[in-house]
């Protein structure tokens, strides 16, 4: 046996006696409470609390004002044309116009062959409703859209002593 091995007293002989080891006392586990009864959070005659705010909105700049104040209404314009083309069944004989009545309003004529005018004007009106709305959300503005077909527009221009024709 070296002197290491002795230095630890792992190889001694002399055995060292623990020292008894006593049991504790067990604790029994403590009785569960029962929950306390609810109290009301505001009296019955007050109003409920706020919930909490929503985070505020980022605040929205405003379009910059377009140095031509006919483009909202050119805008429109087409996008009606391009919209009746796709509902008709003669998207040749579509034809659109915008132009000043006589109160200085703009005005967007859409002319269709008649055939297809039920198409455009759909059940009740629905489908002419919702074509001048998305119209007067796209011209920015205040525009009329008048929804005729080719022979009342044909006729229209004969009526009308402008044009020239009787």
């Amino acid at each position: 046996m070296s002197a290491f091995d002795d230095e630890f007293g792992l190889f001694s002989e002399t055995v060292v006696e623990e020292p008894e080891r006593t049991a504790l006392p067990r604790k029994e586990p403590a009785p569960r409470k029962e929950p306390a009864p609810r109290k009301e959070l505001t009296p019955r005659n007050e109003a409920p609390p706020r919930p909490p705010r929503r985070p505020a909105r980022p605040e929205r700049r405003p379009k910059a004002a377009s140095s031509d104040p006919w483009a909202g209404h050119r805008r429109a314009t087409e996008l009606l044309g391009f919209l009746a083309r796709k509902l008709v069944q003669k998207p040749e004989s579509v034809s659109v116009e915008l132009f000043i009545d006589e109160q200085a309003q703009p005005v967007i004529e859409l002319v269709v062959d008649p055939e297809d005018l039920g198409k455009v004007i759909g059940r009740s009106g629905r489908v002419a409703q919702a074509l001048r709305t998305v119209v007067r959300a796209t011209a920015e503005g205040r525009v009329a859209v008048d929804i005729l077909d080719s022979e009342e527009a044909a006729q229209g221009s004969e009526d009308d002593p402008s044009t020239g024709a009787g």
